[in-house]
């Protein structure tokens, strides 16, 4: 009966279930999150997420030009002036040994893999303007304030994961993600919206100031 709900919701089950058991495995299994959304792809839910993005005109512009920004050049970035997000961006992947294409790769055939593709390539930055480490911890923060954002069903899968796994293995951990799940959504409920911004047109512009203007405290 459970399987019979679950297909006529649109899910992947295989690749669904081969990414939980995977992340429940490896919480930093970049894979297992991939599969996890490329199995929601088809779902209502997602396709619910599209539209509640797209009430934001801004929003709705960019995904009718699908604008898709050049891969950044690190050692270009790193020229430009320190207080800077592209200076910021290229130093924190630079030291971290990050790849700034790491993300699997969507093939834009419509709205959805388009706001998939423009939320992988995007990621890293939006851990630099909202303050969200790449640890676990702020791995799950990072997922609420996108939570609050797009409605993206994965993020509640995650946040779902990540506390079925602090519950077992490390329950004692469980005020601080707590913690930043709920900063987390507020900033993503106060903040303008992020899916908006084309963030490759101005990496000159310093840090601080993108987050002034996002309303990001």
């Amino acid at each position: 009966m459970l399987f019979q709900k679950l297909r006529q919701l649109n899910i992947d089950l295989l690749s669904v279930g081969k990414g939980t058991i995977s992340l429940l495995r490896n919480a930093e299994n970049t894979d297992s999150v991939y599969d996890i959304e490329d199995g929601l792809r088809s779902t209502k839910a997602m396709a619910l997420a599209v539209e509640y993005v797209k009430r934001d005109e801004a929003i709705a512009r960019l995904f009718a030009e699908r604008y898709i920004a050049p891969p950044p050049d690190l050692d270009a970035l790193l020229k430009l002036p320190p207080d800077s997000l592209g200076y910021i961006y290229a130093s924190t992947l630079t030291a971290a040994g990050f790849d700034p294409n790491f993300y699997r790769k969507v093939e834009v055939t419509d709205d959805i893999t388009y706001m998939l593709l423009r939320l992988r390539q995007t990621h890293d930055i939006w851990h630099l303007v909202t303050g969200f480490e790449t640890s676990v911890f702020g791995e799950l923060g990072l997922k609420a304030f996108e939570l609050a954002q797009t409605r993206r069903p994965m993020s509640i899968v995650l946040i779902c994961g990540g506390l079925l796994k602090t519950l077992t293995d490390a329950p004692e951990s469980l005020d601080g993600i707590l913690n930043d799940l709920s900063k987390g959504y507020r900033m993503g409920m106060t903040a303008k919206p992020f899916l908006a911004q084309k963030w490759e047109e101005h990496w000159e512009r310093p840090l601080a100031e993108w987050r002034q203007e996002l309303g990001i405290a």
